[in-house]
């Protein structure tokens, strides 16, 4: 599993993470992304069906990751337990996760920005917290159309139109997005999600 290629900017499951893989039989990355990807549809069935708008707080955060990785992973739903190449340390992500819901619900409630920017705030810092091993970036674009639709009643995100979760051109425009969200300067991401 440490030895597959990952796209651009993802982080790499540690070996002991790796071992917590359920389904034994996948030896390339590419299974392996065709069982993420089917147990992710699993989970939009769930999300199309149950409509949640309780959405910002750890309990939720958890459960939405649970239900896009556990037929893959031992691990989904759990927060990381290691430093990772981006996030803080792995011991202040309930922390950290509490302000950024309690940050957004003060901004919808004084609205303080409007809904896009809301979105593109939430996604940034949700991305940059790092709270799973894996599945970090899709779990963050979902959890944000989530917000979007059912919490400020706004269009989903298009994200470039392309899937993200592979290498290309997209994937290297989204992740420079963030990295100048980094800086404070959304406007590059702002474009993006609307393409």
């Amino acid at each position: 599993m440490h030895g597959f290629d990952y796209p651009d900017g993802a982080t790499p499951i540690d070996p002991d993470e790796a071992e917590d893989l359920l389904l034994t039989h996948i030896t390339t990355r590419g299974e392996l992304d065709r069982w993420e990807e089917e147990n992710i549809i699993e989970a939009m069935d769930w999300l199309d069906r149950t409509k949640p708008t309780d959405i910002l707080n750890e309990l939720f955060v958890r459960e939405l990751h649970r239900r896009m990785f556990a037929n893959v992973w031992k691990w989904a739903g759990h927060f990381r337990h290691s430093d990772k190449n981006i996030g803080g340390p792995w011991y202040q992500i309930s922390a950290n996760l509490k302000d950024l819901c309690d940050d957004v619900r003060l901004w919808i409630e004084l609205q303080e920005y409007p809904p896009d920017e809301v979105a593109i705030r939430f996604h940034h810092r949700l991305v940059l917290i790092h709270p799973f091993p894996n599945g970090n970036g899709r779990h963050a674009r979902l959890m944000t159309d989530l917000l979007l639709e059912n919490i400020l009643n706004y269009p989903r995100f298009t994200w470039g139109i392309e899937d993200l979760s592979r290498t290309g051109n997209a994937r290297q425009r989204y992740i420079a997005t963030l990295h100048a969200a980094d800086k404070y300067n959304y406007e590059p991401l702002r474009k993006f999600v609307r393409t």
